[in-house]
Formats: C-alpha cells, sequence, structure tokens
C-alpha cells in the first residue's frame, strides 16, 4: 500500500465492533511507532497509558465528546465503543512541545493503525481532570489526548467540499462522510 492509500484510508472512525478486541501487544507496537516520531528538542516527554479494560473503558468513555457537527448524537452507541484506548500523558514538570509532539506521535500511531486495519478517533475533546483521575495519574500529571481504537463498524469516504456541505462531516447510513478542500484550494501560491 502506497503512503497516499494509507492516509486517505486513516480517517476517524467513531464507531467500532466493540466485541473485537484489541491487545496490548497491538497497542504497544502503535506506542512504539508514536515513540519514534520526531519532537521538540528530542525531549520524548509524552508517555501512554494503554487500556484494554472493559471497566476502564465504561469509566473513559463519558469524559469524551465525540463529534462536534453531528449535535444531535452523544456519541456511539454500547456494542459500538472503542475497544480500546491510548491516552497520551505528561509531566507538568517535563512537559512536551505542545501541540507538535502529541500530534506528530498521534499521526505514527494512527497510520499504524489504519495499516493494521483498525479505526482511530484522537480525541481533543476531554474532560481533562476527570479522566485523570479516573486514570489515577499522579498530581502535577495531565491528559493531552486520547486515542480510541477498534475494528470499524462504520465506513468512511472522503468528499469534496461544497456550498451545500462546506467542511462539515455528516452521515448518511452507515456511511461517515467527511469534505475535504481539493488540492488547487489549498495550494495558496506556486512560483
Amino acid at each position: 500500500m502506497s503512503l497516499l492509500e494509507l492516509v486517505t484510508r486513516t480517517r476517524t472512525v467513531r464507531r467500532y465492533q466493540e466485541d473485537k478486541a484489541i491487545s496490548l501487544d497491538t497497542l504497544r507496537g502503535l506506542v512504539n511507532l508514536a515513540r519514534l516520531a520526531q519532537c521538540g528538542a528530542n525531549r520524548q516527554a509524552i508517555r501512554y497509558y494503554l487500556v484494554t479494560n472493559p471497566e476502564l473503558r465504561e469509566q473513559i468513555f463519558p469524559t469524551l465528546g465525540w463529534a462536534a457537527y453531528l449535535k444531535d448524537w452523544g456519541g456511539p452507541a454500547k456494542g459500538e465503543r472503542p475497544a480500546a484506548y491510548i491516552v497520551q500523558v505528561e509531566d507538568e514538570a517535563f512537559p512536551c512541545l505542545r501541540p507538535v509532539d502529541p500530534g506528530f506521535a498521534a499521526q505514527n500511531l494512527v497510520l499504524g493503525a489504519a495499516e493494521q486495519g483498525l479505526g482511530t478517533c484522537l480525541i481533543d475533546n476531554v474532560k481533562r481532570e476527570e479522566l485523570a483521575k479516573v486514570l489515577g495519574l499522579p498530581q502535577g500529571w495531565r491528559v493531552l489526548y486520547v486515542v480510541a481504537l477498534g475494528v470499524p463498524a462504520e465506513t468512511v469516504e472522503i468528499r469534496s467540499v461544497t456550498p451545500e456541505h462546506d467542511i462539515r462531516y455528516w452521515r448518511e447510513g452507515s456511511c461517515h462522510c467527511v469534505p475535504k478542500r481539493s488540492l488547487e484550494d489549498v495550494i495558496y501560491a506556486e512560483d
């Protein structure tokens, strides 16, 4: 698979086959990709909390926001929730370069997941203090981002931005439609 094909497959998935488990070894492999990402001053300050435990997943779920443009949707229903989470955390005394470091690391992670046929959702809409308590993070540690993972239970299609849909994603049955601007629209200039 080419890099273009892989990047095109790496779309946000919000509904999963919750009963299809993801192993800690799989999560460890994805974090290995994340740790190899470039980072500011080579600090390597991000740490990862890997979650597959069903009880802990239940506690994490209500701390997450799922789809800002889908106002009437509260997130995936039971049975469609993530089978795993990877939570990026940092020690405030030894911070990473935000938002660059977590973004680079997360991109490596989600590309690796897509290569394995897994869907991901990188979540910034997080009740961080509440999640830190759920995870039992020590004082001075904070949540950066959460990556939800699972076998997709929906398809995701890239569509063109139109006057009707602009940049807001929408649903058509079990398809999550994601509008993207054209290449010509995003190139500011060519010399």
